[in-house]
């Protein structure tokens, strides 16, 4: 079952699906469109081994992996859309009794 929350955001159970301002570069394709798996223990943790004590690079590791790109290419997205991913992702991992 797919919630819409934000024209712009898609919600499944294990994904959310966000389309971005203007199309960027994701894994040497152009792309609209950047999806979030839900993110697991292992990932978690990963991410905070990586990332050292920055939490923004903890944050880009931990997306990167979730969105299967590198963090280049979350580097180079605008603010705006950055921001349309935290919120995707945050709308995953709440539990929805909330």
């Amino acid at each position: 079952m797919i919630k819409k929350t934000q024209s712009w955001l898609a919600v499944e159970a294990d994904r959310v699906t966000v389309t971005l301002t203007r199309p960027t570069e994701a894994n040497g394709v152009c792309v609209d469109k950047l999806s979030l798996r839900a993110p697991t223990v292992r990932d978690m943790r990963t991410a905070q081994q990586t990332g050292g004590v920055d939490d923004e690079q903890r944050e880009l590791n931990l997306f990167a992996s979730l969105a299967e790109v590198g963090t280049k290419d979350l580097e180079g997205l605008t603010l705006k859309d950055y921001t349309r991913l935290q919120t995707g992702y945050f709308r995953l991992v709440q539990d929805d009794e909330l």
